[in-house]
């Protein structure tokens, strides 16, 4: 009976893990969008390109997106 216990509370702690973890993706996801729209519309203003906006905003988000992930890992 205890093992079935300990099976029981694993696999509930393993289900709060992943709703967790997916949580935070989608948080990351919309800050994400919302820093590479603001970038492409601004650095498209200064009169830059398309393709290299898009270059440039996926690569700042992408570090920006990192960081606050992995804040030890200061780019």
């Amino acid at each position: 009976m205890e093992a079935k216990k300990l099976v029981a509370v694993f696999l509930m702690c393993m289900v709060v893990l992943t709703a967790v973890s997916v949580l935070k993706v989608e948080a990351t996801e919309e800050e994400y969008k919302d820093c590479y729209n603001t970038c492409h519309q601004e650095c498209s203003q200064q009169g830059q390109g398309y393709t290299f906006c898009e270059v440039k905003c996926d690569e700042d988000c992408s570090r920006k997106d990192f960081v606050a992930q992995f804040p030890k890992f200061k780019a």
